[in-house]
């Protein structure tokens, strides 16, 4: 959602950096569906129009490997009950890292991969040879 308010901050570099193949972001049947029901709220018209957001999260789905979503019953390890989903996917998706603004998620530990923003992952992705 941020690459799409922000082009030019972390989240758009790293959106850049996905279209270069650098890197592969992971997605699921309800994150897909959760940035579509954000990106069609209204508060977004001022940074960009419903066919440039239908355009985005179609770019999306292109670029990421979306996985079947984790099974609906799992443990409450994130603070935020609409984060858990995120956390369950790290054990369907097998991913090395779980980028993410998100205070509740950022403090966790022992889900399978670490935590980091956005800014904290482009720089290990720059730094990769």
């Amino acid at each position: 959602m941020a690459a799409a308010v922000t082009p030019a901050g972390a989240c758009g570099q790293l959106l850049d950096e996905a279209l270069d193949r650098r890197w592969e972001p992971v997605a699921s049947p309800l994150l897909v569906e959760e940035l579509v029901e954000v990106l069609a709220r209204a508060k977004f018209r001022r940074w960009f129009t419903e066919a440039e957001a239908e355009r985005f999260v179609g770019d999306l789905r292109r670029i990421a490997d979306e996985v079947t979503g984790p099974p609906a019953a799992r443990a409450q390890r994130a603070q935020g009950p609409d984060d858990e989903f995120l956390v369950a996917l790290l054990g369907v998706a097998r991913v090395e890292t779980l980028v993410s603004g998100d205070a509740h998620l950022l403090g966790l530990e022992g889900i399978g991969a670490p935590v980091v923003t956005p800014a904290e992952f482009l720089v290990r992705l720059r730094a990769r040879p």
